[in-house]
């Protein structure tokens, strides 16, 4: 289905006062905005417009009960000037799953890849080139916007895409903790959505960790503290010997990495075994111990491929500069290649925007 999509120019611009040479994460937006609303069981009033505030109604639903999702991919310019995204139709699914566990309406494929690129086109211009660690950086997200204090499945929702030139997002390897003490996701949570909730309860955790010199947590189950889950951020890789581990999904409490699976899919290509799986605690500290593990590393949009560079384990920080990271030399070669238009796609994950 083709959108009836409204655009109306921003009369301004802040290009020319963006300095992309400094640009941060997150910090700089486009002079535009898409914006879709829900009512009368239908997504309409389709349309760009200049990037501004939004009006809100006090009881805005989203405010009081955090019905809120969120997705997160990239643009990049190709060495012929093309525009291209990275398998946005895998964020439209992940979009979708993640509206259905917040009990909101689903925006279709057709329309979450449309809004995308037609606000690309508006503001091409913005796109980096040339630039190393830059993109341009998508947020899609879609919140309740109902006037109403009570908890209830609504009738009124907001889809907006804001966009942004950015650099990297972590500027080098990360320090993790290995959390013992706060949960981020349970089975039959929320873990698995791209859920607002999971990240604003993680931001005391966090900054607890950062007391301890680390950037980032590394998740364990919330029954044993035994097995590991995600960064937050990112999903994790380790290798240990000739294996490439990251843990399954199966449970429901980790999010579904668009990075994550592109991973697996390189790691099959290359003949690299790979498993998807349960790892502990022990079993990682024992691979530390006899120096079998061999890499270890963060997959994200953002981050697209981190390397983990020291960990906190029940107070002690342990390094890992022995390691070879090979793997994830090659995995984020070959996917932020793939990205740029650098490398060939032979599994068709690039969308050129027109």
């Amino acid at each position: 289905m083709n959108w009836d999509i409204k655009i109306t120019k921003n009369p301004r611009t802040n290009l020319d006062n963006t300095d992309f040479s400094s640009l941060g994460f997150g910090k700089t937006f486009t002079d535009h905005m898409f914006i879709a609303d829900y009512y009368d069981g239908a997504w309409r009033d389709c349309r760009i417009e200049p990037f501004g505030n939004l009006d809100l109604h006090p009881a805005t639903f989203a405010l009081h009960y955090g019905q809120s999702i969120f997705e997160g991919l990239k643009a990049e310019r190709s060495p012929d000037n093309k525009i291209l995204l990275f398998r946005p139709e895998a964020n439209a699914e992940r979009f979708r799953l993640s509206a259905e566990r917040l009990a909101m309406p689903a925006v279709p494929k057709d329309l979450f890849i449309q809004s995308i690129s037609e606000l690309i086109k508006v503001d091409a211009a913005w796109v980096p080139k040339g630039i190393a660690n830059t993109s341009l950086y998508i947020r899609p997200f879609l919140f309740g916007t109902d006037p109403i204090l009570g908890v209830k499945i609504g009738d009124h929702y907001k889809y907006i895409v804001i966009i942004g030139p950015v650099g990297s997002y972590y500027a080098e390897p990360v320090n993790v903790l290995i959390q013992e003490k706060y949960v981020r996701a349970f089975p039959g949570g929320t873990g698995a959505a791209k859920f607002s909730g999971n990240y604003s309860a993680t931001l005391l955790p966090v900054k607890e960790a950062k007391d301890q010199g680390c950037n980032q947590i590394l998740w364990t189950d919330g029954f044993e503290h035994k097995y590991f889950q995600e960064i937050g951020t990112m999903n994790i890789f380790f290798q240990i010997g000739d294996t490439l581990i990251t843990p399954s999904l199966e449970e429901g409490t980790i999010l579904h990495g668009v990075t994550r699976d592109s991973i697996l899919k390189l790691a099959k290509d290359k003949g690299i075994k790979a498993e998807e799986r349960k790892i502990s605690v022990t079993e990682f500290m024992i691979a530390y111990e006899n120096k079998t593990l061999r890499d270890m590393f963060g997959a994200g949009t953002a981050a697209v491929v981190n390397p983990i560079a020291s960990f906190v384990y029940h107070d002690k920080q342990y390094d890992l500069d022995f390691m070879d990271r090979q793997i994830s030399q090659i995995m984020k070669h070959e996917i932020e290649g793939v990205k740029s238009g650098l490398l060939p796609d032979p599994h068709n994950w690039v969308l050129v925007v027109e």
